[in-house]
């Protein structure tokens, strides 16, 4: 079976979705799936540096990448489209990744034009929170092709049951399909590490702490968690405590963050790293005795799924979609964002070395059953077969 991923972007800085989908075609090969990644060389203001308009080997898996022409937020890239035009017959499925693109808007046209069946995985921007950003643009989006690219898809792919939940009040979609990311088995099974990260960041010593490993972007509820940690850890009994902020984002927005912390942390408790990756990340997960995620909107969350699988606890917000079956499970603590809940929780959190370690196992038990990507991908594999016999039928 022959697979079209198509998507906007795979520049680290776009997280969860442009690492998932390389470890998608390689857990896919398995399950005899033959996968090609369709992309831009968006990188923020930069491009990725890589040979364009022919197959390359990225990361392990074949990826064609056309330059983006115009716009950051959209992706705009004719030769990517041209290809399509050309090309999408010879495929079986196209799995288009994200809504408000060009890239997911000249798919679906290739794909209706050629009869080519095609799944779209919303990537949470259907959600509320999202759709209420930006309004105008993706309501002139909506009408110029999303709406018809929504209801002309075969199926439409969530990767957690709120996803679904609220993208179908929201919008009205039907064909909705829940299949989960997954992630290696080695970040499960892996050994611990040698103090790579303390290491590198010295200044940490043995102190415990909070570690935030995420695209740094306002969607994310830093400055909530920052005002809240600092404020926290001014009692004497978590003075001892640190916060590490792992990542990157606009420069302006991560500039912005660490002065609200140098104006409220007189102790220097708190210490951005900048992205980490490779051995440095898995070591940074490792050390760390919580992981939080406070999102005002979170489709996945990879990181907490990562952090979980190395028995890491989580502190999580309402508005993260895993947030269910993190409670569900007590792999973590889960917070809403309002009225002191979120300092509740997070002195709870610390306070509790015993119940870190408990919810840490459990964390892992869910990862192992639900979330390696054995299991995700041979439901993957199902899904997509599905989905072309049934479009053969029809057909």
């Amino acid at each position: 079976m022959r697979v079209l991923h198509v998507i906007p972007g795979l520049a680290a800085r776009y997280g969860g979705p442009s690492r998932a989908i390389v470890g998608t075609c390689l857990a896919l090969r398995y399950q005899g799936v033959e996968s090609l990644i369709l992309t831009t060389d968006a990188d923020g203001p930069g491009r990725l540096p890589v040979e364009l308009a022919r197959p390359v080997n990225y990361e392990g898996v074949q990826v064609i990448f056309f330059p983006r022409q115009h716009s950051e937020a959209f992706k705009y890239s004719r030769p990517l489209a041209h290809w399509l035009e050309k090309n999408v017959a010879s495929f079986d499925l196209v799995d288009i990744e994200a809504v408000f693109s060009h890239s997911s808007l000249a798919a679906a046209r290739a794909c209706r034009r050629a009869a080519v069946a095609y799944v779209v995985r919303p990537l949470g921007s259907l959600a509320p929170w999202c759709l209420s950003q930006k309004r105008l643009r993706k309501r002139l989006l909506w009408h110029a092709g999303v709406k018809r690219m929504l209801h002309g898809a075969a199926a439409i792919h969530y990767t957690t049951a709120k996803e679904r939940d609220q993208a179908e009040t929201t919008v009205g979609l039907g064909c909705g399909v829940v299949i989960p990311l997954g992630i290696d088995e080695d970040i499960l099974n892996g050994q611990k590490s040698q103090g790579i990260f303390r290491r590198r960041h010295s200044a940490l010593g043995d102190d415990p702490y909070v570690l935030i490993l995420c695209r740094l972007h306002p969607i994310k509820g830093l400055e909530l968690f920052l005002r809240a940690f600092l404020g926290v850890t001014r009692r004497e009994e978590f003075r001892h405590w640190r916060l590490v902020v792992a990542g990157e984002g606009e420069p302006k927005y991560v500039a912005s963050l660490k002065r609200l912390a140098e104006k409220q942390d007189g102790d220097g408790r708190g210490l951005f790293t900048g992205w980490v990756d490779g051995a440095e990340k898995v070591s940074a997960l490792q050390e760390a005795a919580l992981l939080a995620l406070p999102s005002h909107h979170e489709n996945f969350g990879l990181s907490l799924v990562e952090a979980l699988a190395r028995g890491v606890p989580v502190l999580v917000s309402t508005g993260v979609n895993l947030s269910q079956e993190i409670a569900a499970t007590g792999a973590g603590w889960v917070a809403r964002l309002e009225g002191g809940d979120l300092s509740k929780a997070l002195a709870e959190a610390l306070r509790e070395e015993r119940e870190r370690a408990s919810r840490g196992s459990a964390g892992r038990e869910l990862v192992r059953s639900r979330y390696t990507w054995p299991v995700v991908a041979a439901q993957l594999a199902d899904f997509y077969r599905s989905v072309a016999r049934h479009s053969e039928r029809e057909g």
